[in-house]
């Protein structure tokens, strides 16, 4: 009898201690790092690349030279025997060597740029979002500060930057952008800068590139033109400018 209840109790100590591993791996393999709003969040163990279509087909190289392939291209097969082509619609690449894919650039069905995203600082996150449109930039997305969420917006014309956005307070939500601070470009440098201090949407303060730039130094901000970022953004989101009240119309010209 007491052999029997030994046993008993064996076996329910080692169930319970397997059932309690199991869920806290369930809840390690649920944790992922957040992810800039827009860009992929699911990955296989090949990567982002969707191949698992039966019209898809994969070319695999090494760039590096250490026979490990780092660039993969997804093809898709047009048309119907005998006339098929393949057209690319994913490219993705391990740039630091580390078997994670740090840029991914998907295409349409004509084999034009759709959207890439791009881990910068090779953490694992992408902090980088750009958009095209028939082929050209229109709009990059960045998590400048790295903690998971989207704080500039830079907008594009014919592929020129013509004027940035940035959230500097933080404010914005996965529903709601709100930018703070509004960068005018022109010919790849910041000419004008409109800020909101009091965070009611519009701009209350227009400044100079020379001024700003001063302040930013004194206050340790970075200028994106000399990050060597995107240098650019363009019109608000619905194509406007920057909100200004009517006595601000026109200031800093």
């Amino acid at each position: 009898m007491t052999r029997r209840f030994v046993l008993l109790v064996w076996v329910l100590v080692a169930a319970c201690s397997g059932s309690s591993r199991e869920s806290g791996s369930g809840r390690r393999a649920t944790r992922r790092p957040r992810q800039l709003a827009g860009a992929t969040q699911s990955a296989t163990a090949q990567g982002r690349c969707d191949a698992s279509q039966p019209d898809r087909e994969v070319s695999e190289y090494d760039t590096s030279g250490d026979d490990v392939p780092d660039v993969r291209k997804v093809f898709m097969r047009v048309g119907r025997p005998p006339a098929v082509r393949l057209v690319l619609i994913c490219r993705e690449a391990d740039l630091n060597g580390d078997g994670t894919k740090d840029v991914v650039r998907y295409y349409n069905d004509e084999g034009r740029p759709l959207r890439e995203e791009a881990d910068r600082d090779f953490d694992g996150r992408f902090d980088v979002v750009v958009f095209f449109e028939n082929g050209r930039i229109v709009r990059q997305e960045e998590d400048s500060n790295r903690d998971g969420s989207l704080d500039q917006r830079i907008y594009y014309e014919n592929g020129r930057p013509l004027r940035g956005e940035r959230d500097m307070a933080g404010r914005s939500t996965t529903s709601q952008w709100r930018p703070d601070r509004w960068e005018y470009y022109e010919d790849g440098r910041v000419v004008r800068i409109g800020e909101d201090i009091d965070g009611d949407g519009m701009v209350d303060h227009w400044d100079r590139e020379d001024e700003t730039r001063q302040r930013d130094r004194e206050e340790g901000i970075e200028s994106p033109v000399e990050e060597g970022e995107g240098e650019g953004a363009e019109p608000a989101a619905d194509g406007g400018a920057a909100p200004a009240r009517a006595s601000d119309a026109g200031a800093g010209r």
